[in-house]
């Protein structure tokens, strides 16, 4: 790692002031603000209260705001704070969180009973991301004997695996976004599913060396290939949501960043634990994702700095979304952060539009009571007085902090207080615990529900090291 170097590097960086005041010349400076975002993230949780309920942001719509994947992607999120900063303030209630929704056992993980009747795959296949995130991390364990956090990651893989639809007359494979039959979604098969599906299967390749877990990913985006959903042009690819079973030509092209970014991560994670021909494919696969997709997610829209924005939501007449469409960009900002370390051949497209979008971020956590509540859209004046006039949202809730911890986050992926991606043969001796659940309770519906399909809801490889000291990631930046 370049810390003794970073000073210099970043000679010249400024501080971005506002009330969320932000020296990017400063790595100290960096995780102070990322500890305020976080501390005002976890406003949002009531899970640790007296009759809340632990692990979600709450109720869903009608009575909510917030869908039961959305806990999920906020631990996965707390456990990158804790990766990245070493505070390890959230830790206890993050695992009270996971293991309050795994269950009711084993057989069942994270599928708490008034949960599985509303779920879709890519819902369960985000909390089994969490749980392998923390298995990847060192992530402590829970006591008293539970399973541990990869055994959990991989009954989830095993439960989607169960799931997968390789009937012909329904478009020859894939997952269906939602799980009932009954849910409306369960004729949709969407691109998301299937990307937590490949990536969680990418994970646990690297993390076991069990190449059944890789044939499934390379399975999976042969599908999404071949049906479509991933649309190859001459030199990029472009993706697409959903398709319905019963006419698999019919295409939903609605492109959103978490898509992107869930399937990016998963082919990192395959590019840099294989070799040869093999590592050349995932390579060519990375490269016609970033070609076309930083262009599009990271536009030149304010003093020539390269802005995050989701398109579908922030751009000619799409200009309001959900909710939960609100957690994309946090979902995808990560990923772009592990594609960065896994895939390194990439870390200078990323490390700019880091960089642009934070300061842009930054500028706009400005809002609400404490006067550093952060917004949606980052592209937007920073004067919310304007930006009432203009019709532009005000300081938004748990997502909007979201994102902008995790712009910041991404600016620290090669501080040392981070860890690496840990395996089976690297996990360290007497932290492969146990990790499980009592299981969670809740209701309502579990899918997104945004109304385009897009989630509602073994041999050994040769291993390539990740290289967390390579050039950093915020020194790329200048």
């Amino acid at each position: 790692m370049y810390t003794a170097a970073l000073p210099l590097l970043l000679a010249g960086a400024g501080l971005v002031s506002a009330a969320l005041e932000v020296d990017f010349g400063s790595t100290a400076s960096i995780k102070s603000a990322a500890k305020d975002v976080a501390f005002d993230l976890m406003l949002y949780y009531k899970g640790n209260q007296t009759g809340e309920i632990p692990g979600i942001l709450g109720s869903p719509p009608p009575s909510g705001q917030y869908y039961w994947w959305t806990g999920a992607v906020l631990w996965s999120t707390m456990l990158d704070y804790w990766r990245y900063t070493g505070d390890e303030t959230y830790n206890t209630v993050a695992l009270e969180g996971l293991v309050h929704q795994n269950g009711p056992d084993l057989q069942h993980p994270f599928m708490p009973p008034n949960w599985t009747a509303s779920m879709g795959n890519d819902d369960h296949g985000f909390w089994g991301l969490s749980a392998m995130s923390a298995a990847e991390l060192e992530f402590p364990n829970a006591p008293g004997g539970e399973p541990s956090w990869i055994e959990l990651a991989q009954r989830v893989f095993g439960a989607l695996e169960a799931r997968y639809d390789m009937t012909q007359n329904t478009c020859d494979g894939g997952l269906r976004w939602q799980v009932p039959p009954t849910n409306n979604g369960y004729n949709i098969k969407n691109t998301l599913s299937n990307a937590v599906f490949l990536n969680l299967g990418a994970r646990l390749a690297r993390y076991t060396g069990n190449q059944t877990y890789a044939e499934w990913a390379d399975k999976t985006w042969d599908w999404l290939s071949t049906v479509g959903l991933i649309k190859k042009y001459s030199n990029f690819i472009s993706i697409h949501d959903s398709i319905s079973v019963e006419n698999c030509t019919d295409i939903n092209e609605v492109r959103w960043s978490v898509n992107t970014g869930v399937l990016l991560e998963g082919a990192a994670y395959m590019y840099n634990q294989t070799t040869g021909d093999e590592q050349a494919t995932w390579r060519t696969r990375i490269q016609n994702i970033t070609v076309a997709d930083l262009a599009s997610s990271f536009p030149f829209t304010r003093s020539d700095q390269r802005i995050l924005v989701e398109y579908n939501c922030e751009t000619g007449f799409h200009q309001t979304c959900n909710p939960g469409i609100h957690f994309y960009k946090g979902i995808y900002l990560r990923a772009l952060a592990n594609t960065a370390q896994l895939a390194p051949f990439t870390r200078d497209d990323i490390a700019r539009r880091f960089r642009d979008s934070a300061e842009a971020a930054v500028q706009v956590c400005n809002g609400g009571p404490s006067g550093r509540a952060c917004a949606y859209k980052w592209n937007m004046d920073a004067n919310w007085e304007k930006r009432a006039v203009n019709n532009d949202e005000g300081p938004g809730g748990a997502p909007e902090e979201m994102n902008a911890l995790s712009v910041l986050l991404g600016l620290l992926v090669d501080e040392p207080a981070s860890k690496g991606f840990a395996t089976n043969a690297t996990v360290t001796q007497g932290e492969a615990g146990k990790g499980g659940g009592d299981g969670g309770a809740g209701n309502g519906d579990g899918s997104q529900g945004n109304g385009t399909g897009n989630g509602g809801s073994a041999g050994t490889t040769t291993r390539v090291a990740v290289g967390w000291m390579v050039g950093g990631l915020v020194a790329a930046l200048l």
